[in-house]
């Protein structure tokens, strides 16, 4: 089946309402171009055993509109049907994007992988372009320590089982670990300081190790699958 290209890959607005607070905390220094796809087993490849495909994203603030929800899966089925054709539409939008960022002073930042989890140093991408800083989460440990100097990554953390090893090696860097609390933050988590990460992803990205707290948002807040750590009061007290 043929699919018709999309008009525009990436959203430059801020209209993501955690890019938006991440612009502000940097006091408008920096403009942030995102990229939105429906998630799938195949894009998000480590959702399945972290537990967190249901409960995704993709269910909570924009994400529950279906003219949202639309756009997002036609990029996906665009990424599917002709990636080569996806790559070069990207590649020709964010030139454009840096122009534009020259224009206006500012820096180029990127994340791709608004609630998606393609390796895109394998594509070349971050490579290609190094006056962007990109940045990203993911739920493969294997990339960490492993993407180019302009290439920010966080871990997602899940508490499942069938995902420990991916923690485990996880752990074993220095990449900052995203933890979704449903409840109290703590103070401590895995033997790392909580910071807030519903804040700005620039200070997430760099914060090296830490867990960046982040609250069930959408479908998130009923989750017992081990992807939401559920908190009481005791929790602070002890700081685990």
């Amino acid at each position: 089946m043929k699919i018709k290209p999309v008009s525009k890959l990436l959203k430059i607005s801020g209209e993501n309402t955690k890019i938006a607070k991440t612009i502000a905390k940097a006091g408008g220094a920096v403009r942030i171009a995102s990229l939105s796809m429906m998630p799938d087993a195949t894009i998000c490849p480590g959702s399945k055993a972290a537990g967190c495909f249901e409960t995704c994203l993709k269910s909570s603030g924009r994400g529950a509109m279906s003219n949202v929800a639309a756009g997002r899966q036609a990029r996906t089925d665009y990424w599917h049907a002709d990636q080569a054709g996806f790559l070069d539409q990207l590649r020709r939008e964010l030139r454009a994007f840096i122009k534009t960022c020259k224009r206006q002073g500012v820096k180029p930042v990127a994340r791709l992988n608004t609630i998606s989890d393609i390796a895109w140093e394998s594509h070349g991408i971050p490579q290609e372009f190094p006056e962007i800083l990109f940045y990203d989460y993911t739920k493969r440990a294997a990339r960490l320590g492993k993407v180019p100097a302009n290439y920010l990554l966080m871990f997602s953390y899940s508490g499942r089982e069938q995902y420990a090893a991916q923690v485990e090696r996880a752990e074993q860097s220095d990449a900052p670990m995203a933890v979704v609390f449903n409840g109290p933050m703590p103070e401590f988590f895995a033997g790392r300081p909580v910071i807030d990460g519903d804040e700005s992803d620039l200070v997430n990205a760099t914060a090296g190790r830490v867990i960046i707290g982040l609250k069930a948002k959408g479908k998130a807040g009923n989750d017992r699958s081990g992807f939401v750590v559920h908190t009481s009061s005791d929790l602070i007290a002890i700081g685990v």
